[in-house]
């Protein structure tokens, strides 16, 4: 089964080796019919705090880093990100 990657935008990297990432997806509503947003935020495992706040990254599956963390950061600003790319 393939790894899932999600891609969103930087909120937080305040901590160290790890980021925050809002991702936003569109959902129909059952009864409107209408688009309507939503919004989930992950942890993802940054090892080279290489990402800034506002940043558009992709980040994929991977086994359980600590509590929250079961995230990985492949790429920034549509360029790979070399240890993400090569696991």
């Amino acid at each position: 089964m393939p790894k899932r990657v999600l891609t969103g935008r930087v909120v937080s990297d305040k901590m160290d080796k790890t980021i925050t990432v809002l991702v936003e997806r569109r959902v129909m509503h059952p009864l409107y019919k209408k688009f309507i947003r939503r919004s989930k935020k992950y942890a993802a495992h940054d090892e080279t705090n290489l990402c800034k706040e506002g940043d558009l990254v992709s980040i994929e599956e991977c086994p359980p880093i600590s509590k929250r963390k079961t995230w990985m950061v492949v790429a920034r600003n549509g360029a790979p990100i070399g240890e993400g790319a090569a696991a």
